[in-house]
């Protein structure tokens, strides 16, 4: 049996950027990261569909200790999975990783402050199940399915005589050069997709049921470069960074007061794009306001300059079935397509799956209250990363980091060996919000039963707010009198 004072789950981004923090700023503990797969990278590893890129500049997306130093701030998966990778080595993360171990459940002992893991360790043809035990943990595993992407079944789809797939299971052999493809979706999968391929299909069709908010911006940060040219590499960093967290949050924020403002801005660039006479209203214009479902990010208009090249045509309507040689819509056009994109999104995987039992009560997740957005109520040592929505994933897996680490060390101040949230008694009886909150894209609604409440009051908040988490999580006092400290559950 392994012992460790700290389990980090999860080798992706979070999961890499909550290694380093502990390392230095907890540099006596002892610990492991488990990851199910046989790679670093997460997300960034998984994902191989032609494209793939960031869809958040990476000066917010990169960690706050390792600055980007890519002339791209929209940077492709390569890029991406290589910066994470030398994280890892140059901070001597590697060594601590375990891979091909799966968490598969994870019980909880007051009398012993101690989680035991019951892991599933994969090698080759051989599986075995190891028993590791630590006293706090961080679960870093995302928020979707690795194993099941959602891909709604379309009648006749075992008809089509190509390929039929969704980009999380792209093929490794596909050719589709010369290819007529069809691409259902419109979210920010499907626009990465779109204008990639195009280049070397023969045409590509999107599919949509209704139209998504698209917004381009340019590849390369102008200021970031000038930056870099002039300043130390970690000063220019952090001022870019500054720069755009403050514009992320000005332009959501605006999206909440001035809704019809930010819409007539993003409309107008369409059509600034694509001319006078393509149907904007039809194909680019959503029924919700902006970030009432995210905004998807076009880098250098890539989108539109694939639909003006006439390589790319965008089609809404209800499908109506699948064919032998293509997808048929409601109004009865048929779209000929040799091979078929399924983008149709994720499936929300609340910790990875895991099975969690806290003294022999197996824990039922959406009956805990939402601690800052990282912890539940009555669930002791255990801290969940889970980033922004409407922000970049890493600006609160830094915070998140940083808090679990500050938390570690206050608990050795204390002298004690657990900590879980509780509602207090003023608090009994407040509010019930769900974990994510006026977002209704389909995702999230399909999955938001997996996950704890929140409510109206700190902290049981989780604000998808960069600028509120600081004060709440960065700021404000750990011994808030809603996270309790003790040795064993009797203190």
């Amino acid at each position: 049996m392994k012992q460790f004072d700290v389990v980090i789950v999860g080798a992706g981004l979070s999961g890499i950027g909550t290694a380093v923090h502990l390392q230095r700023e907890c540099p006596g503990k002892t610990y492991a990261l488990l990851e199910s797969r046989a790679a670093i990278g997460g997300t960034w590893d998984l994902y191989r569909y032609p494209g793939i890129r960031s869809d958040s500049d990476m000066h917010t997306l990169g960690y706050d200790f390792k600055p980007w130093k890519a002339e791209k701030a929209i940077a492709d998966g390569p890029s991406i999975l290589k910066y994470v990778n030398e994280a890892a080595d140059e901070f001597d993360v590697r060594s601590h990783i375990l891979f091909n171990r799966r968490l598969e459940g994870a019980r909880w002992s007051s009398e012993k402050a101690l989680w035991e893991l019951t892991v599933e360790h994969s090698d080759g043809d051989l599986t075995e199940t190891e028993t590791i035990t630590c006293n706090m943990m961080l679960m870093c595993t995302g928020y979707y399915s690795y194993d099941a992407p959602y891909q709604p079944h379309f009648e006749g789809q075992e008809d089509f005589e190509g390929p039929l797939f969704h980009p999380q299971m792209w093929p490794e052999d596909l050719h589709y050069e010369e290819k007529r493809i069809a691409v259902i979706g419109s979210g920010a999968t499907a626009m990465t997709i779109v204008p990639s391929i195009a280049r070397k299909a023969a045409q590509v069709t999107m599919i949509q049921r209704s139209p998504t908010y698209v917004v381009s911006r340019p590849a390369k940060d102008v200021i970031a470069n000038a930056l870099r040219k002039v300043l130390p590499e970690s000063a220019a960093y952090s001022l870019t960074r500054a720069k755009n967290v403050f514009l992320q949050g000005r332009v959501y924020q605006k999206t909440r007061t001035a809704p019809e403002a930010v819409k007539d801005f993003l409309l107008k660039d369409v059509r600034k794009n694509l001319g006078p006479d393509y149907d904007v209203q039809k194909h680019f214009t959503p029924s919700y306001n902006p970030w009432d479902q995210r905004l998807c990010l076009i880098p250098d208009g890539d989108l539109y300059k694939s639909i003006n090249q006439g390589k790319t045509t965008v089609v809404t309507d209800q499908i109506d079935r699948i064919t032998k040689g293509g997808v048929r819509m409601a109004s009865g056009e048929e779209i000929d397509a040799d091979i078929i994109v399924v983008a149709t999104g994720l499936n929300l995987k609340l910790l990875g799956g895991v099975q969690f039992e806290v003294d022999g009560k197996p824990v039922h997740f959406p009956d805990t209250w939402s601690y800052k957005g990282m912890m539940y109520s009555d669930i002791p040592n255990l801290i969940q990363t889970f980033g922004y929505i409407n922000a970049s994933w890493t600006l609160r897996a830094d915070l998140t980091a940083r808090y679990a680490c500050r938390l570690i060390n206050r608990m050795d101040e204390l002298g004690v060996q657990q900590c879980m949230p509780r509602v207090r008694d003023e608090d009994q009886g407040m509010t019930e919000r769900p974990w994510i909150d006026d977002f209704p894209a389909g995702y999230m609604k399909r999955g938001m039963h997996l996950f704890p409440k929140q409510s109206d009051r700190e902290p049981w908040l989780n604000t998808q707010d960069y600028a509120y988490d600081k004060k709440m999580i960065r700021n404000a006092p750990l011994e808030d009198g809603s996270l309790l400290f003790g040795r064993t559950e009797a203190e």
